[in-house]
C-alpha cells in the first residue's frame, strides 16, 4: 500500500515534479508541431489556389508560360490574359482575404466573442454606404469611392468606439452599438440604392456585393501596402492581445497598457478591413469565418493571427475560382462567401442561445 502524499520521500516528490514537466513538454512539443503542421498546409493550400487561378480559365495556361509572365518576359496571349487579367484579380484574392481574417480574429480575440467582426458590427457597412452613396448621389468613381470608403469606415470604427466608452470599453456593449450602426447603415443603403438610376444601381451592387471582376493594379496595390505595413503592426501586439483574452484586470495586472493596446489594435485592424474594402468591396463573412476554422484546426494555445489570414485568402481564392467556373451563371466572390457564412452565423447564435451565454 502507497504511503500518504504528506509521507513521501523527497525523492518521490521529485520524481513526480520530473514527470509532470516532461508531461508538459511533450503536450508543449505536440502543439507546436499540429501549428507549424496547420500553417504550412493552409500555406502550401493559398499558393496552390493562387496558382490555380493563375493557369485555369476560359484558356488554360501551362505552369511554364505562368511564370514568365510573372517574370516579366513576354508570351503571346498568355502576357495580357495572365498579367492583365489574373494575376491582379489573384493578388487582390490573397491580400483581401488575408486582410479580413486577420482583422477579423483580431477583433473575435480582443472583445473574446465570435461574433465581434468587423462586417457583424458595422464598420465594413461604414465604407458600403459611404460608396453607395459616392456613385449614386455624387457620380464619382474609381479612386474616390475607394477613398470615401476608407474615411467612412475609420468614422464608424471611431463612432461606435466613443459609443461603447465608459469606463473601459465592455465587448458586448460594443458588439450591440456596431450592430445597431449597422442596420442605421445598412437602412441608409437601401434607400440611396432605391433611388439610383439604371447604371449607377449595377455599379453600386456590383461593389457592394464584393467582386474581383474588373480587378486592375491601382486598386490591389494600396490593399497590398495596407497589409505590408498593418500586418508586421498586429503581429507585434499578439502577446498583449492574447492577455487581454484573459480579461482587463489580469492583462493589466501582466504589464499591459490595455486602453494603448485596443486603441492601436482597433486602428491598425479598421485599416486593414478599410483598405481590403475600398479595393474588393465588403467580401461577406471571411472576417467572421477566418478566425474560427483557424481555431478548430489549430486547437488551444497560440496565436490565431496568422492562422486566420492564411485561411481567409484561401477562402476568397476557392471562392472567386467557384463562382467563375461551378456553375453555368458567374457569381461574385461575396455571393459565394456569404452562402457559406450565413448558415454559420444562424448556428453560433442559437447554439450561444441553447447554452444560455451572452453575445
Amino acid at each position: 500500500m502507497s504511503a500518504p502524499a504528506a509521507a513521501r520521500s523527497p525523492k518521490a516528490a521529485v520524481r513526480d515534479l520530473d514527470s509532470v514537466v516532461r508531461d508538459v513538454a511533450r503536450g508543449r512539443r505536440r502543439r507546436a508541431s499540429r501549428r507549424l503542421l496547420v500553417m504550412l498546409t493552409l500555406a502550401v493550400l493559398v499558393v496552390a489556389g493562387f496558382a490555380v487561378t493563375l493557369m485555369f480559365g476560359q484558356t488554360f495556361y501551362p505552369p511554364r508560360d505562368v511564370v514568365n509572365v510573372i517574370l516579366g518576359e513576354q508570351v503571346p496571349g498568355a502576357s495580357f490574359t495572365v498579367g492583365r487579367l489574373r494575376l491582379p484579380r489573384a493578388v487582390l484574392a490573397v491580400v483581401a482575404g488575408f486582410s479580413f481574417g486577420l482583422a477579423g480574429v483580431t477583433f473575435q480575440t480582443m472583445l473574446r466573442n465570435p461574433l465581434a467582426s468587423p462586417d457583424i458590427i458595422g464598420i465594413s457597412w461604414g465604407a458600403s454606404a459611404a460608396a453607395a452613396i459616392a456613385i449614386v448621389s455624387l457620380s464619382l468613381g474609381g479612386t474616390q469611392v475607394s477613398a470615401l470608403a476608407i474615411v467612412s469606415a475609420l468614422a464608424v470604427a471611431l463612432l461606435i468606439y466613443v459609443l461603447a466608452f465608459r469606463d473601459g470599453v465592455a465587448g458586448t456593449r460594443l458588439i450591440l452599438i456596431g450592430i445597431g450602426i449597422s442596420a442605421m447603415l445598412e437602412s441608409v443603403t437601401s434607400y440611396v440604392l432605391s433611388r439610383a438610376a439604371e447604371w449607377d444601381l449595377q455599379e453600386a451592387t456590383r461593389w457592394l456585393t464584393g467582386s474581383l471582376n474588373g480587378v486592375t493594379w491601382e486598386q490591389t496595390l494600396p490593399a497590398l501596402a495596407a497589409m505590408a505595413v498593418l500586418t508586421p503592426a498586429l503581429l507585434a501586439l499578439s502577446r498583449d492581445l492574447s492577455m487581454m483574452q484573459l480579461g482587463e484586470d489580469t492583462a493589466s495586472a501582466l504589464g499591459v497598457r490595455v486602453e494603448r493596446t485596443r486603441v492601436l489594435v482597433i486602428v491598425a485592424a479598421v485599416c486593414l478591413i478599410a483598405f481590403a474594402t475600398a479595393a474588393a468591396g465588403p467580401i461577406a463573412f471571411v472576417a467572421f469565418l477566418s478566425g474560427p476554422i483557424a481555431a478548430r484546426l489549430l486547437g488551444t494555445g497560440g496565436s490565431l493571427l496568422v492562422p486566420a489570414g492564411l485561411v481567409g485568402a484561401l477562402l476568397v481564392l476557392v471562392a472567386d475560382f467557384v463562382g467563375q467556373f461551378a456553375f453555368d451563371v458567374r457569381y461574385p466572390v461575396g455571393v459565394i462567401t456569404g452562402v457559406l457564412g450565413a448558415p454559420y452565423l444562424v448556428y453560433l447564435i442559437v447554439r450561444t442561445h441553447r447554452a444560455g451565454g451572452a453575445l
